[in-house]
């Protein structure tokens, strides 16, 4: 027995589709913006409970920022020129701004970062 929809099977095929991709994307959890959530504070301290040393993305040459976790020569020097080029940075997290700095990446660094008032 044929059934008549009314020729908008494909209309109601597409409501079912977002229905199920609906009830599905209610499921799943997505990570939280850690750029809102407060530094760590255990994260700046040494294993013997000294404080870490904190680098100034300001003034920093590129030989010190080289030490930062992920941080190589040529990301180095593309802070360095994105701080020439357009003045130093107001916050940290504008660090996000220079090419192949990603938010993991930052995530990692961000307890070693300071800006010098």
């Amino acid at each position: 027995m044929k059934h008549n929809l009314g020729g908008n099977t494909r209309a109601l095929t597409f409501l079912l589709v977002i229905a199920a991709v609906a009830s599905v994307a209610a499921c799943v959890r997505l990570p939280r913006n850690p750029i809102n959530k407060p530094a760590i504070l255990s994260a700046s301290v040494n294993s013997d409970g000294s404080k870490r040393k904190q680098i100034d993305i300001n003034t920093a040459p590129v030989g010190e920022l080289e030490k930062l976790p992920g941080v190589g020569k040529s990301l180095a020097a593309r802070i360095v020129q994105h701080r020439e080029n357009f003045g130093p940075f107001r916050r940290v997290e504008h660090l996000l701004a220079v090419r192949g700095i990603s938010d993991k990446k930052f995530r990692a660094m961000q307890p070693f970062l300071t800006i010098e008032q």
